[in-house]
């Protein structure tokens, strides 16, 4: 590992690694020839998802399975996890093929919720559960202190559903309008409309399902006047 890795990354991580080696594999994209971060990626998301939801269970005792699983959802989104990850400046940090640097990999929210995912599994690697857990609480001691009401966590679709069936409108149709990249890195573009109300609007984002949150999300905004 370079010596700006081991200069700054403890500090925006508040945590000092004995093993160095495994914050650079943790940091390493898929592109990168040799050790990459997708093994550690898939435990991380494993440490991370029971973390949130042992925390969330305490929390919010009165909660049901469905609200917990919400509450939950909302905080282990892709998108979420890239601000985080921005927040610990790990674009400065990652490591990336050419071709992904070119395509401007290291601002990508896909590749950064990855490497949070692989960080999380490299500092459980280097240490223990409960230093990992430690360290995932304070980077989403914000959001959970700042979390709202259950019944305001449900998604945009289906939000934007429950609004047309209590209108009596025909249900919004999604339509898949482009796909980019390779097959291990789409971007979808798709269309949200409501047919009642003649109101259209589109979606980006590194899943189908996640293009159509954002096209529904778009919806809504303008149902709402924002």
């Amino acid at each position: 590992m370079s010596k700006q890795h081991k200069k700054k990354a403890p500090l925006l991580l508040q945590y000092e690694f004995k093993q160095p080696d495994l914050l650079e594999i943790a940091l390493s994209h898929r592109s990168v020839s040799g050790a990459n971060n997708e093994r550690l990626e898939f435990l991380g998301d494993s440490i991370l998802n029971f973390v949130i939801a042992e925390e969330l269970y305490y929390r919010w005792p009165e909660a049901s399975e469905g609200e917990l699983s919400r509450l939950r959802s909302s905080l282990v989104k892709g998108e979420t996890l890239a601000e985080i990850a921005r927040d610990l400046n790990f674009s400065d940090f990652l490591r990336l093929g050419i071709g992904e640097l070119k395509s401007g990999g290291q601002n990508r929210d896909s590749i950064l919720a990855d490497a949070l995912e692989a960080v999380i599994a490299a500092i459980y690697r280097d240490s223990d559960h409960e230093t990992c857990k430690q360290c995932i609480l304070r980077w989403f001691e914000t959001r959970l202190n700042n979390l709202t009401c259950v019944s305001n966590l449900k998604d945009p679709k289906t939000r934007l559903q429950e609004y047309c069936q209590a209108k009596q409108y025909c249900l919004p149709e999604y339509i898949v309008l482009d796909i980019t990249g390779v097959a291990h890195n789409q971007t979808f573009l798709v269309s949200c409309s409501v047919s009642a109300l003649q109101l259209s609007a589109k979606g980006y984002g590194s899943s189908r399902q996640r293009a159509e949150q954002a096209a529904a999300e778009q919806c809504l905004g303008k149902i709402n006047g924002y």
